[in-house]
């Protein structure tokens, strides 16, 4: 699992941006990656990474 900070968060349009701690690359999530969370900006979450059409996209998004 990677950790990271919301940067961004949309909850009415469903999507946002995660900064990954390590590489500091924004990583794209979607409501359907969360895992029963709500997320804002600024939450530190734990997370994994797949590839989607436009590039990585967050999975199993979790706060910590």
């Amino acid at each position: 699992m990677q950790t990271g900070k919301v940067k961004f968060f949309n909850e009415t349009k469903g999507f946002g941006f995660i900064i990954d701690d390590e590489s500091n690359e924004e990583i794209f999530v979607h409501v359907t990656g969360l895992a029963g969370v709500t997320i804002r900006e600024n939450d530190s979450v734990s997370f994994e990474v797949t590839e989607g059409k436009r590039g990585a996209n967050a999975i199993n998004v979790r706060k910590i």
